[in-house]
């Protein structure tokens, strides 16, 4: 209690530059692709070389909302989903231990550091996130995505039959994940209703759909 009201003195008191706008992927991105889900960002991030906390501490960072202290970090460097007005703000996670996970604290530069864990549900795999995020808010698939990963399928497979192609989306409804593939029902501009599966992301990794939170 006593670090969070201060934090909340040092972000309320420095001259800090407001960022207001949310950040949410929107493009297909081959950067930083190896990684196993989410991390809920606590408001005071302290980050260590190595998963202890003898280690040395690489990086530390303030936030709630839309402050963010030391002001030159960016949320769009440090976070793969920033909502400010929800104080919500996820990392991107690469390794994970019992009581650490490893993330990512500069989208730019991939520059790394570990978190010790304060609450076991803040980490979520990235098909625990889609369920719980895909499922409340339905899917937008991201620019730049390859004209295959509009191709709904009949399977789980890239050899099965394609039933419907997605043009215009103005919904698509996430139903359930199978590894890589995802079964959504997607209505079109021209309002036809379409369901099949399609892929979420690539075996590599990069993601072609991301939930539509907001």
């Amino acid at each position: 209690m006593k670090k969070l009201l201060l934090i909340l003195v040092i972000l309320f008191l420095a001259p800090l530059k407001v960022f207001c706008a949310d950040v949410i992927p929107q493009y297909v991105s081959i950067e930083n692709t190896n990684t196993l889900g989410l991390y809920q960002a606590p408001n005071e991030i302290v980050l260590y070389n190595e998963p202890s906390e003898t280690s040395n501490i690489v990086n530390s960072i303030s936030w709630i909302g839309e402050k963010i202290f030391p002001e030159t970090v960016k949320p769009q460097n440090l976070f793969i989903v920033y909502l400010p007005n929800k104080n919500l703000g996820l990392l991107a996670v690469t390794d994970e231990t019992e009581n650490w996970v490893q993330v990512i604290y500069n989208n730019s530069t991939g520059a790394k550091g570990w978190i010790k864990k304060d609450d076991p549900y803040r980490f979520m795999s990235w098909v625990m996130f889609y369920n719980m995020y895909g499922k409340k808010y339905g899917l937008n698939l991201l620019k730049s995505a390859p004209d295959s990963a509009k191709d709904l399928h009949s399977a789980t497979d890239d050899k099965s039959q394609v039933v419907a192609t997605i043009n215009m989306p103005q919904k698509i409804k996430l139903n359930v994940i199978r590894g890589n593939w995802a079964l959504v029902s997607v209505l079109d501009l021209d309002r036809t209703p379409k369901t099949g599966y399609v892929r979420w992301r690539s075996a590599e990794g990069v993601k072609y759909y991301f939930p539509a939170i907001k």
